[in-house]
């Protein structure tokens, strides 16, 4: 993902510039990051492979979302502490108080939303809910970060649309979901769907 790791700014701590009061360089950095893992798909079928599938967790399950949204190769998709709006989840989570103070008094959440609309994964039902895409979406039910309510619309527009898509809720925090016992049920329900 751009901004981490060996591609993060030189003297920043954490991926700041993915995720920022910057709008056009949160859309800038989403869009590069589907990018580039549209072309490791393609770097993998040119390699032979046939089962191509995305994870991700937290901002990573966004990316994931839309690179499976968007190209059709994706057969399967794990969406982790994830939901439709990433504006909404930036507005109300505990880790991205930041960016609502920076915001605040020049954009108010129906603009942010509007701005953000191309990483706002709702919109992209139809290509979620396509008969050869198989989705598993893991919730955490403490989430201060990606808070459960917000993940509740997506869930009901993917179940409208006939979506093949499994949902496993844990009693965790967004920050515990990596802890056992819910690392462990999470992985192993994703472990059934990725080999079946």
């Amino acid at each position: 993902m751009p901004y981490h790791f060996e591609r993060s700014r030189p003297g920043s701590r954490y991926a700041d510039a993915l995720l920022s009061p910057n709008l056009g360089l949160t859309i800038q950095s989403v869009r590069q990051a589907v990018v580039d893992g549209r072309k490791l798909i393609r770097v993998l079928e040119r390699r032979g492979y046939e089962q191509i599938s995305v994870m991700g967790l937290s901002l990573g399950s966004w990316v994931a979302g839309l690179v499976a949204a968007n190209d059709p190769a994706v057969q399967k998709a794990v969406l982790c502490l994830t939901a439709g709006s990433l504006a909404d989840m930036v507005w109300t989570g505990r880790a991205t108080e930041h960016i609502r103070a920076s915001l605040a008094g020049q954009i108010d959440l129906t603009q942010l939303n509007r701005a953000w609309s191309p990483l706002n994964l709702e919109n992209y039902i139809g290509q979620l809910a396509r008969p050869d895409l198989e989705l598993q979406i893991v919730l955490a039910q403490r989430d201060t970060v990606v808070l459960p309510h917000l993940s509740q619309p997506l869930i009901a527009k993917l179940a409208e649309a006939g979506a093949r898509a499994d949902i496993l809720e844990l009693n965790c925090g967004h920050y515990s979901f990596a802890l056992p016992p819910y690392i462990l049920r999470s992985g192993l329900r994703t472990l059934r769907l990725l080999t079946g």
